[in-house]
């Protein structure tokens, strides 16, 4: 393959996606906008919000990128199967998805008490992020797998695909659940 055909298939199996990614971010952009409404309750909550989507991107960028590569090395079937190096992939990074999300709650409380702005309470702002921090790390993994196999089965090059999977799918889902756990801690508070 030269130089032009090479380009030409990176960009032919990456631009569907990004324009799908498009739609998911102004999708995103929507649900913040409800968000935006309880930013009064939960002082605090919109310095998580830029980290949280980060997070997504780092922990499950990580995973698709360990998925890729098994696919072309041979040591990854495009199935959910029974698979040491998938299964160790998959459990360290919902271990890591979720742990962040905790980190995430208490270092922006401590930010914020340390500048003397006003916070809500610690086990609030943990709790959102704890809420968030599940429901996101299960659909992004289940989610990215899904994608992936599915497109390396179609012929995709995986690597095309990783990126504009998980910034998708860590916009739409961790603006959702976001939301679902800003309205879990309510009831609860």
């Amino acid at each position: 393959m030269n130089f032009r055909e090479g380009f030409w298939s990176i960009y032919r199996e990456s631009l569907p996606i990004l324009l799908v990614a498009l739609g998911g971010g102004l999708f995103a952009g929507l649900v913040l906008e409800e968000i935006l409404e309880s930013v009064e309750r939960f002082p605090g909550l919109l310095v998580m919000i830029p980290v949280f989507l980060a997070t997504r991107g780092n922990v499950y960028g990580a995973l698709g990128g360990r998925i890729s590569s098994g696919l072309h090395q041979g040591l990854i079937e495009p199935r959910f199967e029974w698979n040491e190096r998938l299964v160790n992939a998959v459990v360290a990074s919902f271990i890591n998805g979720i742990g962040i999300s905790i980190v995430i709650g208490f270092i922006s409380w401590a930010a914020l008490r340390v500048l003397g702005r006003d916070s809500a309470l610690l086990v609030e702002l943990v709790g959102i992020m704890l809420i968030a921090g599940v429901l996101t790390s299960g659909i992004m993994i289940f989610g990215l797998l899904l994608l992936i196999f599915t497109g390396y089965k179609i012929g995709y090059d995986p690597d095309n695909l990783v990126g504009p999977i998980v910034t998708t799918l860590g916009d739409i889902f961790g603006m959702l659940f976001l939301l679902f756990a800003v309205g879990a801690v309510e009831v609860l508070a």
